[in-house]
């Protein structure tokens, strides 16, 4: 009951974001529009329209796993399938204004770190579905680029206005390519016995990182819990 509550407000201040962003407007105007006690609503949504721009970026994230999971593998190459995870992500919402609004409030100084630990949970959640297995420092690397390329891919998506956003996604083809790159580089430098030496001993200490214990939100990278 609750979720649904949740979501009718949701939807109800998508109709509204356009016009006036994730704000207290639109917060009060959802209320009034889903008719739900302003007491319930603020219950759910804390800290109003902010809360709700969370919430809808994590619709996303479910809706791209929904999706992910009726999609066959057809034999991609497993940087086909990052790809093809991250423009999935993107396609899932199709209220692209309601992106831009929360881009620009994410950028805030004081909702940065909101703005952060989401698209860091997206490259989590896009790891998760493709199997990734990786609990020691490769865990927090592979986001960190993920994340890097999910963000400046939203962006350019953004301004984009090539016919079915063809230009987005031969961006986000570069963006792979020079992570694949960047990977490349890597196994070469591992390889040569020289810089095999040289990083001995960051290479221990790195190989000492383990990955949060759990995936739960508030065990990821940026999530706190109050102390008991």
């Amino acid at each position: 009951m609750t979720d649904d509550i949740a979501g009718r407000l949701l939807d109800a201040a998508l109709n509204h974001v356009a016009f006036d962003g994730w704000s207290e407007t639109t917060f009060r105007a959802a209320v009034t529009d889903a008719e739900i006690d302003p007491v319930v609503a603020r219950g759910l949504y804390p800290r109003g329209a902010v809360d709700m721009a969370v919430a809808f970026h994590k619709r996303g994230d479910d809706a791209m796993i929904t999706r992910l999971r009726e999609l066959d593998d057809d034999g991609l190459r497993y940087r086909d399938k990052v790809t093809r995870a991250v423009r999935t992500r993107i396609e899932v919402v199709k209220d692209r204004e309601a992106v831009r609004r929360g881009t620009t409030l994410f950028a805030l100084p004081i909702y940065a770190p909101d703005g952060a630990k989401l698209i860091w949970c997206t490259a989590d959640r896009i790891w998760g579905a493709l199997g990734d297995t990786a609990r020691d420092f490769n865990w927090y690397t592979k986001r960190a680029t993920l994340s890097g390329v999910y963000s400046s891919t939203v962006l350019y998506w953004l301004g984009d206005d090539s016919p079915d956003h063809h230009a987005t996604w031969e961006f986000l083809d570069r963006r792979i390519e020079d992570v694949m790159r960047i990977e490349q580089t890597k196994a070469r430098m591992r390889d040569n016995r020289l810089l095999k030496r040289v990083f001995a001993g960051p290479e221990r200490v790195l190989s000492s990182i383990r990955a949060p214990r759990s995936t739960r939100e508030n065990d990821l990278p940026g999530g706190w819990t109050a102390p008991r």
